[in-house]
């Protein structure tokens, strides 16, 4: 067996990068902004009931299909499409719209936070990500494979955007998410994910900040890269071992192991 995502691959630099936590917040306060996408999580999800695990579930499955074999991945996808026809939430449109929000803002974030990432990493990354559109079903020839396919593609579906009703309850649930009594009372993680929830709010492309109705300020989006560096600056002095998933330290593990041999 084999992964998806070679270990040189700019999908596992910018997955593993501690950038993803704050881009992988502004990615579903993005994905609110199509009220397709948003009426099927209302009907169909519990987020607001359980929106603290089904945060770090999205965040396991991103790793897991970066970095697992690809037969584990092929089960984890399979999974996820059964879900979603169950549900009726299987139009490609809003898959495309899921899956384009999600990489926009995963590489936008991890440039703006200081990563090292050429235009030519750029427009591999949005190559290499085809891979996790395909396996939820959206067809390979819809899927932007470049930054500038990107950049067409939500110039064309900003028309159909808007900030719901739904979608602003939904952001507050994402700064303020309800989690588990002894992570909330034991540790310090509700005043963390605040900041750094407000944090991926404030990232957003100003076309977003709009449609939410968020007030900018003058130099905001200088001050918002400023935070972002520093968040992530911050982050990388942590120990690896507290920076990684299990999934990324797993897959770093094996590659060390391959070379070695």
């Amino acid at each position: 067996m084999s992964t998806y995502f070679a270990p040189d691959s700019i999908a596992w630099k910018i997955h593993a990068d501690p950038s993803l936590v704050v881009g992988g917040i502004r990615a579903l306060l993005e994905q609110g902004l199509h009220p397709g996408a948003m009426a099927g999580v209302a009907a169909h999800s519990n987020f607001r009931e359980d929106s603290w695990g089904r945060l770090t579930r999205t965040g396991e499955y991103v790793a897991l299909v970066t970095y697992e074999e690809r037969e584990v991945v092929d089960m984890a996808a399979k999974h996820v499409r059964d879900v979603h026809e169950r549900l009726g939430l299987s139009d490609p449109h809003l898959l495309l719209w899921v899956h384009a929000s999600m990489v926009d803002a995963f590489l936008d974030n991890a440039r703006r936070s200081g990563m090292p990432i050429t235009d030519a990493d750029a427009d591999q990354y949005l190559a290499e990500m085809v891979t996790f559109a395909k396996l939820v079903g959206i067809p390979e020839v819809d899927v932007p494979a470049s930054v500038n396919e990107l950049a067409q593609y939500m110039k064309d579906i900003y028309p159909e955007l808007i900030a719901s009703e739904e979608a602003k309850k939904t952001a507050v649930f994402l700064l303020f998410p309800p989690m588990p009594k002894l992570v909330r009372f034991i540790t310090p993680a509700t005043p963390l994910w605040a900041g750094v929830a407000t944090l991926a709010g404030a990232s957003l492309p100003d076309w977003a900040r709009n449609l939410y109705g968020w007030p900018s300020i003058p130099g905001q989006n200088i001050a918002t890269d400023i935070s972002l560096r520093t968040f992530r600056n911050a982050s990388m002095r942590l120990p690896q071992f507290l920076r990684e998933s299990p999934l990324t330290k797993k897959a770093r593990e094996k590659a060390n192991e391959k070379v070695a041999k």
